[in-house]
């Protein structure tokens, strides 16, 4: 072959290749060798056609994947070879918006050093303009209406360019070529600041100004960022945090802060260098950090009371660099809403919501398409691994090997989020919340049409929660598409499975608070052996009786009571020293409950083991928000100590009752919290490695709320890798009902197989 021959490719490359300087790098690197054709952006991805000398043309295609730009994902590249079409110079073409749509959309992405420098530099035209960006930073899935990502499809289409930022965006080699947010002082989004009845008192960057001084003075600042409205105060004032959480409705869950610099975070938390790189990521999510021993000398105690772990984050946008310079403190920064509601993400609706909340509305005028919270995450044996997935992660998919049905996946009912299957592609939606209200449920209903309108997709099957009360599960029934229900534990092994890219058989160590179980009862200490065509529930923790249902998740005495009855039955209630936490009422009611199994539903739950193992040891009675005591058990453990209780297998059971005895006797003879805790997690850790050891499998995946727990987590993978287990964890896809969707779609297409298999053989014959 003549090296010097004139050849000609075309090329598309799939991914996260539209909003990063994909096309700018195409058309740098097209010229610079010399080589003639276009580029252009379609809803499947970045097409080029290409010619010149063959080893030019061969060396360009190379590129593309060795040089690509650093925030590009390139899934694949495929690569033919055409007649030459003698085209005269290589050029940007208009996007392509024909064919199914593909291409993965950009996460908001956290500002760029070059942007954070242009803001502080008074020569420059966007000196403390908050709403700077570029092809590297700023709002995408925030913004993006449809696809392909092009201005027009977002909502910055209604602010016109000024001649200045048209030519910048007009030019293939600017760092703002067609940055599709891009904007100005002159042409941009501008900053107004409200109070309470919405009358402005001051605009652009004295509306700045004057919402930090607020925030100094002690009042509560509802801020539009890139997602949705958060809540600011002064996190060294006790007044001004107790305020908020007294307005707010939030008695004692932690608060997040954000920092103005990594400097003072440093101040205030150890920082390792893997969490110093995710805080400083291009996802900037709330990582958790161990606070140091004087935080409380600096902080409001009402910050995060009773958690040796803070939340905190660094700005992550222009205005936030701006108004945390401004204001050289930290603030507790948290989501603009009514507990169990959805964030605010429009200013008029923020006015009604926030009412009684807010003193002051920091606003601008860029519409918000879809709610975006703040995602948390924290370094675990070294790796990142989400907690809440949202701005910086939502919508990037997990790739599966075998192309999938179009399936939608609506989740659960706690921490929701949705999901959709696009040939090898699993998108994840954003983290919607808790569908308790009104507004939460529209929130959910919103995100779940979403993600299909989106690509242009029509699911063939809806996947959901077996749970018939599940909103979720009751949106799917109504679903013209048929709806495929998949069991809790079961879609949360098949969700760790699929991140990691594992194949069956695997055992699932599934751990959570609650998950209807296929015999009716409420599951969430299970062990199940994934076998690729449904699973086997090969254990599961020793069931007990829950008085009350679902009242016991806001009080872990009914856990303990349930507990301690299932234990020692009608002698339970001779013992006072055990019923200390009830009045003689109240015992009265749960006695008879549990006497005639009313509103006492049978449990495996590991988390409410959890929640009875904290009651009994006297750290938390009743709870304020979703596991707390277990949260407060785990804080409590020392890791020096390395003994365990004894428990026993019989069959699939997995008794604690030997475990709790232990315990009981442990407390009469005084130990101290810390060590109770602590045998507490390495017992459960050693049950998971006995459990496995007499599964026979190799591959373990730990999975469900539970393993949200740092002790515990650290303890079972170092007690499986020790008996030689290949052991997976949650990374990117939360270990909680977060991110049970993409395991509802997986347990789903299975279920489709195996009816299509049944229909084929039904009208065959043959197997």
């Amino acid at each position: 072959m003549n090296p010097s021959r004139t050849e000609r490719a075309r090329v598309i490359v799939r991914g996260a290749v539209q909003g990063v300087g994909f096309r700018p790098f195409v058309y740098r690197h097209a010229t610079e060798l010399g080589l003639r054709g276009w580029v252009l952006n379609s809803a499947q991805g970045v097409f080029i056609d290409v010619e010149g000398a063959g080893n030019t043309v061969r060396e360009f295609v190379q590129r593309l994947e060795t040089e690509k730009p650093r925030r590009a994902l390139i899934r694949s590249i495929e690569c033919s070879y055409v007649e030459a079409a003698g085209y005269e110079r290589f050029e940007i073409r208009e996007s392509d918006e024909a064919g199914g749509k593909s291409v993965l959309i950009q996460p908001d992405l956290a500002t760029c050093a070059d942007c954070a420098r242009e803001i502080c530099d008074p020569a420059d035209r966007r000196y403390r303009y908050p709403f700077t960006n570029c092809t590297n930073c700023g709002p995408r899935f925030s913004i993006i209406e449809s696809l392909p990502y092009d201005r027009a499809n977002t909502s910055m289409k209604k602010f016109a360019m000024c001649p200045e930022c048209s030519r910048e965006y007009h030019d293939p080699l600017d760092r703002r070529f067609h940055a599709q947010p891009i904007a100005c002082p002159r042409c941009g989004p501008q900053l107004e600041l409200w109070d309470g009845g919405g009358t402005v008192l001051s605009r652009c960057n004295d509306a700045l100004l004057d919402g930090a001084r607020l925030i100094r003075e002690g009042g509560i600042l509802a801020l539009k960022g890139i997602g949705g409205f958060q809540l600011l105060v002064d996190a060294r004032s006790e007044s001004a945090v107790h305020r908020l959480r007294e307005r707010k409705h939030r008695e004692e869950k932690p608060f997040a802060l954000m920092f103005p610099s990594l400097a003072l975070l440093g101040e205030a938390c150890g920082i390792s260098p893997s969490e110093e790189s995710l805080l400083l990521s291009s996802e900037s999510p709330i990582v958790l950090l161990y606070r140091l021993t004087d935080f409380s000398a600096v902080f409001s105690n009402s910050v995060a009371p009773n958690n040796p772990f803070l939340g905190a984050m660094l700005p992550y946008s222009p205005l936030h660099h701006l108004l945390m310079a401004e204001i050289g403190f930290p603030v507790v920064a948290t989501s603009g809403n009514l507990s169990d509601e959805p964030i605010c993400t429009d200013e008029h609706e923020a006015l009604e919501r926030l009412r009684g909340i807010a003193d002051f509305y920091l606003v601008h005028d860029r519409p918000i398409v879809r709610h975006m919270d703040d995602s948390i995450a924290r370094i675990l044996l070294g790796r990142e691994q989400v907690l809440r997935r949202a701005r910086g992660y939502a919508p990037f998919p997990i790739r599966v090997e075998a192309a999938l049905p179009t399936i939608l996946a609506v989740g659960a009912h706690i921490k929701a989020s949705v999901a959709l299957s696009v040939g090898t592609e699993i998108f994840i939606s954003q983290h919607i919340g808790d569908l308790e209200t009104a507004a939460a449920h529209a929130a959910f209903r919103k995100t779940a049409a979403d993600l299909p309108r989106l690509y242009d997709a029509v699911p063939e099957a809806i996947a959901c929660d077996m749970h018939p009360d599940y909103l979720s599960t009751q949106f799917a029934a109504r679903h013209p598409a048929p709806s495929f229900p998949v069991q809790h534990h079961f879609a949360h092994v098949l969700a760790c499975m699929a991140e990691n890219d594992l194949d069956p058989p695997v055992l699932g160590v599934a751990w959570d608070g609650t998950g209807y179980g296929t015999d009716g009862t409420v599951w969430g200490g299970e062990f199940l052996l994934a076998n690729g065509s449904g699973f086997e529930r090969v254990g599961h923790l020793r069931q007990f009786r829950l008085p009350g249902g679902d009242a016991a998740v806001k009080e872990p005495r009914r856990s303990a009571l349930g507990l301690l009855f299932e234990i020692f039955g009608d002698e339970l209630w001779e013992r006072a020293d055990l019923l200390a936490a009830f009045s003689k009422q109240e015992t009265r009611l749960l006695r008879q409950m549990l006497a005639k199994q009313l509103n006492a539903p049978l449990t495996s739950s590991a988390g409410r083991v959890f929640d009875a193992v904290a009651a009994l040891i006297g750290l938390r009675q009743n709870s304020s928000f979703e596991g707390q005591a277990a949260m407060e058990l785990e804080f409590a453990a020392e890791p020096w100590i390395a003994d365990a209780w004894p428990f026993e297998i019989r069959g699939p059971v997995i008794d604690w009752e030997p475990t709790i005895r232990a315990l009981l006797r442990d407390c009469a003879a005084g130990a101290t919290v810390g060590a109770l805790s602590s045998r507490f997690h390495n017992t459960l850790a050693e049950m998971i490695a006995a459990v496995a050891r007499q599964s026979g499998q190799e591959t373990i995946v730990l999975t469900g709320g539970c393993f949200q727990n740092h002790f515990l987590t650290v303890r079972a993978v170092e007690r499986l890798s020790a008996g030689g287990f290949d052991v997976h964890w949650h990374q990117r896809v939360p270990p909680n009902d977060g991110g049970i969707a993409p395991g509802q779609i997986i347990g789903a297409a299975q279920a489709m197989r195996a009816a299509k298999s049944e229909s084929f053989v039904a009208a065959t014959g043959k197997p």
